[in-house]
């Protein structure tokens, strides 16, 4: 796996089980997830590859492949957890010190505000420090989350599938839990 210490998400995978939960909510061989830092919405993660990537086309294979799967999951965990009806998910790796790929899966809350919505949500990134989720719900929206996940691949065990398709949390499909 190669990492460089002069980049910021390289830098903290290189902390592995010393970083807080937030920026460790689950991995596998390939891939991180963590919150974001520096955002006024609960939820908003990031998907980072583990070793580093400055574009989506090094990706390798095995990255790639799991990479959909991440996503679903993820936005299936969001769903459970703050309760979001619809979830974004954006890559551009441009901002000045976050040139590792990364991708961004963020909860768009029935209450946002229409000026917030798709390309808009942006607007909640490097709000005024006094805005961000404090660190400590963004531990708890990971263990959480982690927890959700952990369900979800529970549910594709026994369901004897690798990805749950069907699987649609205990709120069912609509949200109502009438399936």
């Amino acid at each position: 796996m190669s990492l460089r210490k002069d980049c910021f998400t390289c830098a903290q995978e290189l902390r592995g089980t010393a970083l807080p939960p937030r920026e460790r909510i689950a991995a596998d061989d390939h891939w991180r997830v963590a919150h974001a830092t520096g955002t006024a919405l609960p939820g908003w993660l990031v998907l980072v590859p583990r070793r580093h990537v400055t574009a989506v086309w090094e990706l390798t294979d095995a990255e790639a492949e799991s990479l959909g799967s991440w996503q679903v999951r993820l936005s299936r965990a969001l769903r459970e957890v703050v309760g979001c009806p619809k979830t974004y998910v954006a890559q551009f790796a441009e901002a000045e010190g976050y040139a590792h790929v990364h991708f961004h899966v963020v909860p768009r809350d029935r209450e946002l505000p229409e000026e917030l919505r798709g390309p808009g949500v942006f607007g909640q990134l490097n709000r005024p420090a006094e805005e961000w989720v404090p660190d400590d719900r963004a531990d708890l929206l990971a263990e959480s989350l982690g927890l959700a996940l952990s369900l979800d691949g529970l549910s594709a065990e026994l369901l004897g599938a690798d990805d749950p398709e069907g699987w649609e949390g205990p709120a069912g499909r609509d949200g109502s839990g009438r399936g």
